[in-house]
């Protein structure tokens, strides 16, 4: 334990300015544990991710895939979507593999899935 804080609906993930601790290198919010109100600090690699998994998802221009499929997602608003590949997991999950890591994929947000302009679909990152 390096601190405490006055809870955990004050961070985010990647976060790094407001965390109120002092460290040789700079520190980011690697995870948030809401059952133990844990805030995760790190190293700004620690940020960086080749999968996410995303639920309660929503098809919109292609039928739900039932092989791997490529596709382009972004993963907040004013992230530039990546290429990646899309494996169906379960009844309403996918895995996505992204080309390259991508910094900071939290849980709770949205994932928007691209094929060129098309929006394919879309999930909640878990």
């Amino acid at each position: 334990m390096v601190g405490h804080h006055e809870g955990i609906h004050g961070f985010t993930v990647g976060q790094r300015k407001g965390l109120g601790l002092s460290s040789p290198e700079p520190l980011y919010v690697l995870k948030i544990h809401p059952d133990s109100h844990a805030v995760e600090v790190g190293p700004d690699t620690a940020l960086l991710s080749r999968t996410l998994v995303a639920d309660r998802l929503n098809w919109v221009s292609i039928a739900a895939p039932t092989e791997p499929v490529r596709v382009n997602i972004k993963i907040r608003h004013r992230h530039e979507p990546a290429p990646a590949t899309l494996r169906v997991t379960g009844p309403d999950t996918i895995e996505a593999t992204f080309d390259e890591p991508q910094r900071a994929i939290t849980p709770g947000q949205s994932a928007v899935f691209y094929q060129g302009d098309e929006v394919a679909g879309g999930g909640w990152i878990v």
